[in-house]
């Protein structure tokens, strides 16, 4: 653990009785906290009509993380570039990278979005995700000055910039990073050995000089392993409420939550959505964490652990950074 970066990801959750504004603004102020405690990364999301969650516009609040930081890195995780032209995606990025430069990062994913309503109201449909490849070579070319899609034209000011970029994949989804030789952002989502092969094919087929590997994942840690199981009830509800109901709601107190008769096929995603997270006091987190660095290789973790009670996160990421030996840098590195 010691040799491996730790990240966060945060999505602006949304808590029962909270305005989308209230919970932005606790994004920017958990980012501040994150660099106290020496965190590597901070990324926000891209989220669109989801009442649970309001980080809808990640490049905007990534401006906001970024001027409310001095050296955490700053990033997306991620900017889903079907939704958007890429010309616009490199004129944002080359924008923050000349404000703040050297801290920012441009994580990218594939997703478009989750209901047809809010894809027609983007423009866009579920085959402009097949197009990722295209898009991706654009993009990167306006930071190199060689793209050759629209002959003549340059997102300034990103051209020459460097910004680094990483794709968040699941399953196939890994290949594409290997063939453009980028860092891989990957997560247990269709089971950890699925994403294990899948980490193994980045590796094997990796077109660059060095493989880069960040598994993304919940760590829940406190002073009794219950208690730290009743910090992942929160997120698992609405995993479980959005799977029956078609809507991905606030986190609620988990008190409410346990305390729910819920019908047989909510139970049933609701435990399901409670397994396979990182949690425990910080002997049995630290063994968790070594077997699936070993089991994975990964280069860091991305923490994206939600729940309703805000203190009790920070409690648990304060947990982390000292199990792990974070310090704060004397300045960021990529």
């Amino acid at each position: 653990m010691n040799s491996t970066r730790f990240s966060i990801l945060d999505r602006s959750r949304t808590r029962a009785g909270e305005s989308h504004p209230e919970a932005l603004r606790a994004t920017v102020a958990f980012a501040r906290q994150a660099e106290e405690l020496g965190y590597h990364r901070f990324w926000v999301s891209e989220h669109h009509s989801v009442p649970g969650v309001a980080g809808s516009a990640p490049t905007v609040l990534a401006a906001a993380v970024a001027a409310a930081t001095s050296r955490i890195r700053v990033g997306t995780g991620g900017v889903m570039l079907p939704n958007h032209r890429p010309m616009v995606v490199a004129e944002q990025f080359g924008v923050l990278e000349a404000l703040h430069p050297g801290r920012i990062d441009m994580g990218l994913g594939r997703s478009v979005g989750f209901t047809g309503g809010v894809r027609r109201a983007l423009g866009h449909g579920k085959d402009d995700a097949d197009d990722f490849a295209n898009q991706l070579t654009e993009l990167l070319g306006y930071f190199s000055g060689d793209q050759d899609a629209y002959p003549g034209v340059h997102a300034w000011p990103a051209d020459g910039l460097r910004v680094p970029a990483y794709i968040l994949a699941t399953g196939s989804g890994a290949d594409l990073a290997a063939e453009f030789g980028l860092p891989l952002v990957i997560a247990a989502a269709r089971g950890e050995d699925r994403m294990v092969e899948a980490i193994r094919r980045y590796r094997a087929n990796f077109r660059g000089r060095t493989p880069y590997v960040i598994v993304s994942g919940t760590v829940a840690i406190a002073g009794t392993t219950e208690e730290a199981r009743r910090l992942l009830v929160p997120e698992a509800w609405s995993n479980a409420y959005s799977r029956t109901r078609g809507e991905f709601p606030p986190l609620s107190p988990p008190e409410e939550i346990l305390a729910r008769e819920m019908t047989d096929r909510e139970r049933r995603v609701f435990e399901d959505s409670m397994r396979g997270h990182v949690h425990g006091t910080e002997e049995e987190v630290a063994e968790q964490l070594e077997g699936l660095i070993e089991r994975t290789g990964a280069d860091e973790i991305l923490v994206h652990t939600s729940t309703y009670d805000r203190e009790a996160r920070l409690d648990s990421h304060r947990r982390l950074a000292r199990l792990a030996g974070l310090r704060v840098p004397l300045r960021s590195a990529s």
